[in-house]
């Protein structure tokens, strides 16, 4: 008799690594039973995530945003013969498209979600995670036979096909191999052996966790939505922390042994010493629970888009903004790089806003956050301080006003 059965217990059985979308269910389950069984835990493909997906954005208008300054692109070639990779980054010039021929080339930007509203407005189909964990939406397109290698992510993504067909592999067995090569420019793993092998049509997703091998090769030309989370490592949560630390220490609080005893040996630093070291570093540390959630607001909505949010020109007066929204004159639009959380504080509310933290009451930080764009009403149903921090904002680039007739 096995020990379960006479404990009278069964081993939960293993969730499946493929399923169907149903309707209205995108995951093909409810997000709690994705959160518990998969998220960070295992991969999984979701046949029909988004059935009938049209893609909001073409091939030719991808081209023509990696050709902008301020796009982040990359173009990816794969010389098969001698299995060779060549990696460049952007911008690129308009003439180059042309040349690359119809095989073995994937074009990727990213934030594509910051600069096209129709692929921005995926992003509600993902509100069962946090918003201020969702990174951007990068998207690829490959040519035939196009790809970026088999590799690792660091981070949990959705890989949803948008047009065309890709062919997926992955090993989700429990020790993959995870040495990189070192004859490319990106990390590539050295050995990758699949354990699944699928073909995405339209509207089907596959989810990633961290560290899962991977790797997708186009059918046909073909886009590919990518919605990768924002994972910050440790090194750089402690490097800002740190600094952090050391801008705000009190400079009175230091190293301090007013218990010392005549040493055996002047020259060893001793274990008592090493305590007084530690004793002061944890006094340096964010013990007030406010604190530490004020650095993380700030560290997590300036992580990587740091410098981006700028104001553009002089804005209108604050008069004037509340004039026109009074008679529903126009709107303030969020910045599409900025980011916004709020978290409930001891004494109410913090917005967190690019790295800038406001003290609010937690409905105006409740209704900030969630609101891409400011009317009338929602302004007026702000506190004064509210509206106070909405100005501030305008004045920081993190809003821009679009009078009546530009509102859309």
């Amino acid at each position: 008799m096995s020990r379960a059965t006479r404990t009278g217990r069964t081993k939960a059985p293993t969730p499946p690594i493929e399923v169907r979308a149903g309707r209205h269910r995108p995951l093909g389950m409810a997000p709690a039973r994705f959160l518990r069984d998969y998220w960070q835990k295992r991969p999984v493909l979701i046949r029909g995530a988004f059935p009938g997906f049209v893609t909001p954005i073409e091939p030719e208008d991808l081209a023509g945003l990696a050709c902008e300054e301020l796009a982040l692109s990359r173009l990816i070639q794969h010389d098969r013969a001698r299995d060779a990779w060549r990696v460049r980054t952007g911008p690129f010039p308009e003439e180059l498209f042309p040349t690359l021929g119809d095989r073995d080339w994937t074009l990727l930007v990213q934030d594509v979600d910051k600069w096209d509203a129709d692929v921005a407005a995926l992003l509600p189909h993902f509100d069962f995670i946090p918003r201020w964990r969702i990174d951007d939406i990068m998207v690829s397109f490959a040519a035939t036979g196009g790809s970026v290698g088999a590799h690792t992510d660091q981070y949990d993504v959705f890989l949803l096909q948008a047009q065309g067909r890709r062919r997926w592999l992955i090993d989700a067995g429990p020790d993959p191999r995870l040495d990189f090569r070192d004859d490319v420019d990106i990390k590539l793993l050295r050995e990758f052996t699949p354990s699944h092998d699928w073909v995405l049509e339209p509207g089907d997703m596959l989810y990633l966790p961290p560290g899962v091998p991977h790797h997708g090769i186009a059918e046909d030309p073909c886009l590919t939505f990518s919605v990768g989370m924002r994972a910050p490592s440790a090194a750089e949560l402690m490097g800002d922390y740190i600094d952090t630390l050391a801008a705000e220490a009190d400079e009175s609080v230091r190293y301090t042994d007013p218990d010392l005893a005549p040493p055996e040996d002047p020259n060893e630093i001793d274990a008592a010493a090493m305590a007084r070291v530690v004793e002061a570093l944890n006094a340096l540390r964010f013990r007030d629970p406010d604190r530490l959630g004020d650095w993380f607001g700030r560290f997590i909505t300036r992580y990587r888009s740091v410098d981006v949010v700028a104001g553009d020109g002089e804005p209108p007066s604050r008069i004037e903004v509340e004039w026109s929204l009074q008679r529903g004159g126009g709107v303030l639009q969020r910045h599409p790089f900025s980011r916004m959380a709020w978290r409930r504080a001891a004494d109410g509310a913090r917005l967190y806003v690019s790295g800038q933290d406001f003290p609010l009451p937690p409905a105006d930080a409740r209704r900030i956050a969630a609101s891409e764009r400011i009317d009338g009403a929602l302004y007026a149903a702000l506190s004064p301080a509210g509206r106070d921090a909405v100005h501030a904002l305008l004045l920081a680039g993190s809003y821009q006003w679009l009078p009546e007739g530009d509102a859309g």
